[in-house]
């Protein structure tokens, strides 16, 4: 019986029986596990709470194993994918409160919450400022000066940061647009060529579809930029320059405002640097791109 079977199981005959499921699992399956195996198990087991916040490169690391044993060991233990593992480690390692919300605690006020929730997003921009290389931020502003076509690829919160992104560099009078769904953005990435910049933003460095539609676009002949949490991720195995954001979300803080501000920071810093090297045109398009919705307005 796998880990999520016998938590199944558990979850039928009581929510008690469920707790730790995971590790209990990995515990009692160690003498089963390859001497690879053993090792990543050993990190899971004793640095838990970085795990969920770690890639799958990175636990590979830490292990000292390859990518696919960490895999291995995740369908060993009954979940189809690392993030699923991540996810089932997350709701049952620690209170729920401090995967929602950081450092937010119960006993907190309102007031405290305000503070808390303001100062959090407000570290997210500031680390994100002191991630972004200048040299990589260069090159990133000059092949999209140089793109005949840019396009930016995003599932779900990432997916909004690439039509944000779209909406302001179209008031540059930059030919770009944005893709949040997969089969659009495979199609999309196959008719790109040389001169062209794909523009992959994923927090977890992992969504499948975005990586997917990048390879797509690099093989058609496209110049891959992503923009990321983790240094080494697959996305950033795909990409040609990556652009870092500090703010991190556990599996249980999917579309967290830290995580998105400090994309969108990123894509402010990319579009100012861009209007200022293209001053006169940027300006022709921002007052044409306003008359164009001045009567949508009472």
């Amino acid at each position: 019986m796998t880990v999520n079977q016998k938590e199944q199981t558990a979850g039928a005959s009581g929510g008690a029986a469920k707790t730790n499921a995971t590790l209990l699992g990995i515990q009692s399956l160690r003498p089963s596990f390859t001497k690879s195996e053993q090792k990543v198990a050993e990190i899971v087991l004793s640095q838990t709470e970085s795990v969920i916040y770690s890639s799958v490169i990175d636990l590979a690391e830490k292990a000292g194993v390859g990518e696919t044993t960490v895999l291995r060991f995740c369908r060993k233990i009954g979940f189809r994918s690392y993030q699923e593992f991540k996810l089932a480690l997350a709701q049952e390692l620690v209170h729920p409160v401090k995967n929602l919300h950081g450092e937010v605690t119960e006993e907190d006020s309102l007031t405290t919450i305000a503070q808390k929730v303001t100062a959090t997003n407000m570290q997210a921009v500031g680390d994100t400022s002191s991630l972004i290389d200048p040299v990589e931020l260069e090159r990133c502003v000059d092949l999209l000066q140089a793109a005949n076509t840019i396009h930016f690829y995003g599932v779900g919160t990432s997916g909004v940061t690439a039509q944000d992104a779209k909406y302001t560099c179209l008031r540059l009078g930059l030919k770009v647009d944005a893709f949040y769904e997969a089969h659009l953005q495979a199609m999309a990435a196959a008719t790109l060529g040389p001169g062209d910049v794909a523009v992959g933003i994923s927090v977890s460095g992992s969504t499948k579809d975005t990586i997917d539609s990048l390879k797509v676009a690099k093989e058609a002949g496209a110049t891959v930029l992503c923009i990321t949490h983790y240094r080494r991720s697959p996305i950033t195995n795909v990409a040609d320059v990556t652009l870092l954001t500090a703010a991190k979300e556990g599996p249980l803080q999917g579309g967290s405002l830290a995580a998105k501000i400090a994309q969108l920071h990123v894509i402010d810093i990319l579009c100012t640097a861009l209007a200022m090297r293209i001053q006169e045109k940027a300006l022709t398009y921002k007052e044409k791109t306003a008359k164009a919705v001045l009567d949508k307005k009472y």
